[in-house]
């Protein structure tokens, strides 16, 4: 299931990024070393509490609209976005067959190179999909 949830961030005395969920509070909280790492660990401790909550099917509140959430100049109001079923296939790991069609010369390339296909097409997707 796809939620979206409003974060608000804020730095700390430590130069750290604070991140709480309003609509959470005090049950979801992260932080980071710079805005790019608390981005990251709000999206973790995002997808950890939800899958939890949906795991013991704990009722969650409506996400609230973000300009009413009341925030200082200082914080920053920024739209975290989960999806559960896919952090859920994520955690199955599991592998499925694909049949795809490459040049004959890139396959002689890699197979002379001994190159694990699999490997290099599920690196590859990773790196496209930042997943």
């Amino acid at each position: 299931m796809k939620y979206l949830y409003a974060a608000l961030f804020s730095q700390n005395s430590n130069g750290q990024v604070e991140v709480t969920f309003p609509d959470l509070a005090p049950n979801a909280a992260t932080f980071g070393e710079n805005i790019s790492d608390a981005l990251h660990m709000a999206s973790d401790a995002l997808t950890g509490y939800l899958l939890t909550a949906e795991d013991t099917q704990e009722h969650l509140p409506q996400p609230s609209d973000p300009i009413s959430i009341s925030h200082t100049a200082q914080q920053l109001i920024v739209p975290i976005e989960v999806d559960t079923r896919i952090a859920r296939e994520r955690e199955e790991n599991r592998s499925i067959k694909k049949t795809l069609t490459i040049p004959k010369y890139l396959n002689d390339l890699g197979v002379a190179a001994q190159i694990n296909f699999s490997a290099t097409l599920t690196d590859a997707l990773r790196a496209k999909l930042e997943a």
